[in-house]
């Protein structure tokens, strides 16, 4: 569970994967692509990450880079458009 402050107060909020998918590339790198879930009191919020991270010697992750990018139909489909455009 991760906390973040809110208007002065505490909110606890917990993150959830929802679903993943994740290419390797070079040595030891990766690039995760999940659909995630912000969960608080008030509710819930899914938006999409992108993230990119290494293996440690013991074989789990250490993310580096993170962005989200709101669960938007049109948001997806320029991300999608513009990447494969690149």
């Amino acid at each position: 569970m991760s906390k973040y402050k809110h208007n002065g107060g505490l909110t606890m909020v917990e993150f959830q994967t929802v679903k993943a998918e994740e290419v390797k590339f070079g040595k030891n790198n990766f690039l995760e692509i999940a659909r995630k879930k912000a969960v608080t009191e008030e509710g819930d919020n899914e938006f999409i990450s992108l993230s990119r991270g290494f293996y440690l010697p013991d074989g789990s992750k250490r993310f580096k880079r993170n962005i989200a990018i709101p669960d938007d139909p049109q948001i997806r489909e320029f991300v999608s458009k513009h990447i494969k455009d690149m």
